[in-house]
């Protein structure tokens, strides 16, 4: 079996695959120029994939009818519908959970059990678990932050630390996530457990939530002590969420834990009157199509990918990169910095996972990288930099909340979290700390290829 070393490929083949990251970047770029509100999710992400597709069967050499066949192999690949579905799934118990109202008592009970005192830790942590809970930092972020800014105006608290704190802890939530299309995205393309995945980031994304927290009780604290008003929740509409983060972690497949997680919402969400049978059927099929994105990209970006690397575009990128590393971390700081770009480049932490994945896992062969390892940095290292870019939807929506008061530049520096974990993420790197699920539980290689994990 050849080597990264002795695969030197076809930089033509590639790019297609700059055409599809330039279009949706060129795109966002024109269209915050002319003012354009949410520029960078105007232009759809599949179609600049469908473009770079054309662009592949004109410049990749083969037949058309090799091309396409090569194509539809990608879009088809095990992991690819794997993934796909459990978009699906996701998406499902999301819309569920949601509309039974089960983030609403989430939300209230936290008010409910954090000291005001603690406002901007509560706002912190509140968004951490909602974020954990249903996978999806923007919902998160749009749930929270009415709540968020008029606490902090009652405080006197610094309305963009805040505003950064609930970034932050969404951005926690989002990467630690079960159910987060990025834990999805990141697990499936490099093979490794979900499970697995998440006590391999607890090692550097704990001590960085627990610094971040010390730093915003020393400089959150509050002006003035806000009116406290009774919230109103219902601990069993948030049964549903502990099911799914408890249920995944030890293990369960995330197919059955998914949808357990759904049926659950669904019986308390009729058993309390929030929708009928019909409702929740519908309340699911909504969910599905929130995914319709991701769904369709997901498979464009596969059928494109197999055919770029068939073309050899993959091995000419690969061994470009290569030549720059000189060990295992420098590979595993080109791996994270490589997710990072690509996600500065599309705003999109859930893209950038999918387009990196196969390098990242190639890399990870030739350097005898921990895939757990890999899938750990993907993610991490995206929702990093989706957290500080003030066009990503996370700063847009959350300045667009404040109806002017605040602008998402303003926010970024106060997404203390994101500059943290990176911090934290980078001494994992390049030191043992970090990497304590890993040292019990090593992983075993043969000839580059990584085996069954060695118990």
């Amino acid at each position: 079996m050849k080597n990264i070393k002795e695969k030197n490929g076809k930089g033509l083949a590639l790019v297609p695959f700059i055409i599809f990251v330039l279009v949706y970047l060129c795109s966002g770029i024109i269209l915050s120029i002319k003012g354009v509100d949410m520029a960078f999710y105007q232009f759809p992400a599949p179609i600049a994939a469908v473009i770079g597709i054309i662009s592949a069967f004109f410049l990749i050499k083969g037949s058309l009818d090799d091309k396409f066949d090569t194509f539809i192999k990608g879009c088809g690949d095990e992991n690819i519908i794997i993934m796909c579905i459990i978009y699906l799934l996701a998406g499902g118990f999301s819309a569920t959970s949601k509309a039974m109202g089960g983030v609403e008592s989430t939300v209230n009970l936290g008010l409910t059990l954090i000291p005001t005192q603690f406002i901007i830790i509560g706002v912190f942590l509140i968004a951490a678990f909602i974020a954990i809970s249903t996978g999806t930092s923007i919902g998160t972020i749009v749930a929270v932050a009415p709540i968020a800014i008029e606490l902090a105006q009652k405080a006197g608290l610094n309305l963009p630390l805040t505003l950064g704190a609930l970034v932050g802890g969404a951005m926690l939530g989002d990467n630690l996530s079960i159910i987060s299309d990025t834990t999805i995205a990141a697990t499936r393309t490099q093979g490794v457990e979900m499970k697995d995945k998440f006590r391999t980031n607890l090692g550097f994304v704990l001590p960085a939530a627990l610094v971040t927290i010390v730093l915003l009780f020393i400089f959150g604290k509050p002006v003035n002590t806000p009116e406290v008003h009774t919230h109103a929740f219902n601990l069993v509409k948030i049964i549903p969420y502990m099911f799914v983060l408890i249920a995944a972690l030890s293990g369960k497949n995330v197919f059955v834990v998914l949808t357990g997680g759904i049926m659950l919402s669904g019986v308390i969400g009729m058993g309390y009157g929030s929708f009928s049978f019909l409702g929740f059927i519908k309340e699911i099929y909504t969910g599905f199509t929130g995914m319709f994105d991701i769904f369709i990209l997901s498979l464009l970006t596969g059928g494109l990918a197999n055919m770029v690397s068939k073309g050899g575009g993959l091995d000419w990128l690969l061994n470009k990169i290569n030549k720059k590393i000189r060990g295992e971390k420098s590979a595993k700081l080109g791996i994270s910095g490589l997710v990072a770009l690509i996600d500065a480049a599309t705003a999109n932490n859930t893209v950038s996972i999918i387009v990196s994945g196969e390098l990242a896992k190639e890399l990870s062969k030739e350097h005898k990288i921990d895939p757990r390892k890999t899938a750990s940095l993907l993610d991490a290292f995206s929702c990093i930099m989706q957290g500080i870019i003030p066009y990503g939807a996370q700063l847009l929506i959350v300045g667009s909340v404040t109806k002017g008061l605040v602008s998402p530049v303003q926010i970024v520096p106060y997404v203390w979290y994101s500059f943290i974990l990176a911090i934290f993420a980078v001494i994992s790197i390049v030191t043992p700390f970090g990497n304590g699920y890993l040292n019990k539980k090593p992983w075993q290689f043969k000839d580059n290829i990584p085996l069954d994990e060695v118990n």
